[in-house]
């Protein structure tokens, strides 16, 4: 019986150990719940992603972050002073091929208020006859003309294919009020009569034998009669042709205009 009862013992004992065996399933709980905690940690993580990306949210849409606005196009339209002479023919043909959508303006000046004319924004830019007083403006010389005496046509200088100053001596010089060359003759006679107000009116006495007028082959061209006749200055100043436009930060037009006079292809940069 005792036997028995021991094994009964043993059978009764069975159990217990086999609720202590059983204790590890509560620590495979643990566990379970640890997994859960780390699912937690997960679920922590993915809220602070979407925290971040609401503070990216938040910074894209933010003002200090919005793109700045684009500098409207010019419309023009680009208007170019022209001293009397000038002959910009060349640039304009450019200018419609490259900028179609905006028109050049050709505004015509007189050597008298040329440096005016850009200081007070008649015009964008101008080509003028230097000298100039260039306080205030940005200049580039494009090219310089040849000077030449205008006189009669069947005056004697016309004897000589060119001339010199010297070869003036004695001559009755006639000087344009604002002249766009100056040039000193010794032994040159002084008008009787006031300085004419234009080149043309100065090229028009000329004509008439009363004496000669020097000036730029242009303007002696532009002003050509069939009773005067010019001949080339060789020893005299040349005739500096200038662009020039305010100076500071240089308009979009402007630049445009001095990339042609530069010979600047339309994908080139300045």
């Amino acid at each position: 019986m005792a036997a028995s009862g021991a094994r009964s013992g043993r059978s009764g004992t069975s159990p217990r150990r086999g609720s202590g065996g059983a204790k590890p399933r509560p620590a495979a709980g643990k566990a379970s719940s640890g997994k859960a905690s780390s699912g937690k940690a997960s679920s922590g993580k993915g809220s602070g992603a979407r925290a971040s990306g609401d503070r990216g949210a938040t910074r894209k849409n933010s003002p200090g972050s919005a793109p700045a606005p684009r500098t409207p196009a010019p419309t023009g339209p680009f208007r170019l002073g022209a001293i009397e002479g000038a002959t910009p023919g060349k640039w304009i043909d450019v200018w419609k091929e490259r900028m179609p959508g905006i028109r050049l303006e050709l505004v015509p000046l007189e050597i008298s208020d040329q440096r005016r004319a850009v200081t007070e924004a008649s015009v964008d830019a101008a080509l003028v006859r230097l000298p100039i007083d260039r306080t205030g403006l940005q200049a580039i010389t494009l090219y310089e003309e040849t000077p030449v005496v205008v006189c009669a046509a069947d005056a004697h200088l016309t004897a000589a294919g060119e001339l010199t100053v010297a070869d003036l001596a004695g001559e009755v010089v006639i000087v344009p009020q604002n002249p766009p060359v100056t040039v000193v003759v010794d032994g040159a006679v002084p008008p009787s009569f006031d300085a004419p107000a234009t080149v043309a009116e100065a090229i028009a006495i000329a004509a008439t034998g009363v004496g000669v007028v020097i000036v730029p082959m242009s303007l002696a061209r532009l002003h050509h009669r069939k009773d005067a006749a010019y001949r080339p200055l060789v020893d005299g100043p040349l005739s500096p042709v200038a662009l020039v436009w305010p100076d500071g930060e240089t308009p979009p037009l402007v630049d445009t205009f001095i990339g042609i006079v530069r010979g600047r292809t339309a994908n080139s940069s300045r």
